[in-house]
């Protein structure tokens, strides 16, 4: 091995160890909790997304208020989505950038005169009641299943997971189209439970497959020799090891809610009238869509908007939870980390020069430069004890 292998094989050693170091010292003191939070926000599109879907929540709820089962909180705008105020404008929109100005219609009004502002608002707030609910009872019957499937195993596995191929079958448009017909006109509440009665077959599936996996593990085995209950392993010992691939599965299972919710809503069996969604705006006004284009701008906007933030969040999630997700340390920090351990040994070079004076024996050349007992490479000769300095002559 020459001399220049060492010195990489070295330095790419040494380039490992300050990476270590590094994520060692930053990952010092703190509980899991807080190393998953802090990964979570060096995330810049996960933390924007956040802010942008904070907004966009607080933004529909209390600009139009809420009225939720007779129960009507009013907002601060002007207009309520099921108010018909007169035209404006023409009912084009009033906003503009600049001079920058909103204006009594900023999202214009439709043929009718409903304020879009407010009506978009209102379909705003449904959807995102419907991509909630379904989320959250989705993800709770895919982990009880694929809980229970994954620890029992055998014929407690067979049974629930023939049963979830079966509801995977099923197109799940072709199921929200036969309840959402049924259901739609109960409200957005009860829609996001139908949907989510059928979307939990992924999150099932995976969370079965953790089991599967974690159920073998030593804290299993202590936990059973200590005398255990299935039902606190389950819950208290797996389940927490399995919270990063719930939750970012939870965060998919509500972007791919609104979607068929807005599907649902266009096709007409969604929200039913005289409520509104995103989904059911652009299914009312699809014949304006040449005269008054803008019907349309906004409702799409926010459904790509909601949909993309909770990607984004999902996906920090994912990299949060994930502990082979490492942060690649930069130059810097890592000159610094190299400072911090001293300074490295220096590196002789051992490689013979070509014009040192050398001796060939044999099949092999001996450089005799500055040696002292150069020890003959022959076998030694009978009667020769002691190996003597090296005789050209010999």
């Amino acid at each position: 091995m020459n001399a220049s292998t060492v010195n990489e094989s070295d330095a790419r050693e040494t380039e490992a160890k300050a990476e270590v170091s590094i994520e060692q010292k930053e990952t010092e003191g703190l509980s899991q909790g807080q190393i998953v939070r802090r990964r979570f926000f060096r995330h810049r599109a996960a933390l924007i997304s956040i802010i942008v879907l904070a907004f966009i929540v607080i933004l529909a709820f209390t600009s139009v208020g809420v009225n939720l089962w007779g129960l009507r909180i009013p907002g601060w705008w002007q207009y309520s989505w099921d108010e018909i105020p007169p035209k404006v404008n023409n009912g084009v929109p009033t906003m503009s950038l600049w001079p920058l100005q909103f204006g009594d219609h900023p999202f214009g009004q439709d043929e009718v005169g409903r304020d879009i502002f407010a009506v978009v608002m209102r379909g705003a707030q449904q959807s995102i009641m419907v991509m909630v609910i379904a989320g959250v009872v989705a993800t709770i019957f895919g982990v009880v299943i694929g809980a229970v499937a994954g620890f029992y195993g055998k014929v407690t596995d067979s049974v629930l997971m023939r049963f979830t191929d079966i509801i995977i079958t099923i197109p799940l448009i072709v199921i929200g189209s036969v309840l959402g017909n049924t259901f739609g006109s109960l409200g957005a509440a009860v829609l996001g439970v139908v949907i989510g009665l059928f979307a939990w077959t992924t999150m099932a599936r995976l969370v079965r497959g953790e089991f599967l996996t974690l159920r073998e593990r030593e804290f299993v085995d202590a936990a059973r020799v200590s005398g255990a209950r299935d039902r606190r392993i389950i819950f208290r010992h797996i389940l927490p090891n399995s919270v990063g691939v719930i939750v970012v599965n939870a965060t998919l299972l509500m972007a791919g809610a609104i979607l068929l919710e807005s599907s649902l809503s266009f096709l007409g069996f969604g929200v039913q009238s005289p409520d509104t969604s995103l989904g059911k705006i652009i299914s009312e006004n699809q014949a304006a869509f040449s005269t008054r284009p803008w019907i349309f701008w906004w409702p799409g906007i926010f459904i790509i908007a909601i949909a993309l933030c909770v990607n984004f969040i999902g996906d920090g999630l994912r990299d949060a939870f994930d502990p082979r997700q490492k942060k690649m340390p930069s130059e810097r920090a890592m000159a610094r980390a190299g400072r911090a351990k001293g300074p490295m040994a220096p590196v002789i070079d051992t490689t013979p020069s070509t014009d040192a004076p050398s001796v060939t024996v044999g099949m092999q050349t001996a450089y005799t430069g500055d040696v002292v007992n150069f020890n003959d490479p022959r076998p030694e000769e009978p009667g020769d004890v002691q190996h003597k300095p090296l005789d050209p002559e010999r």
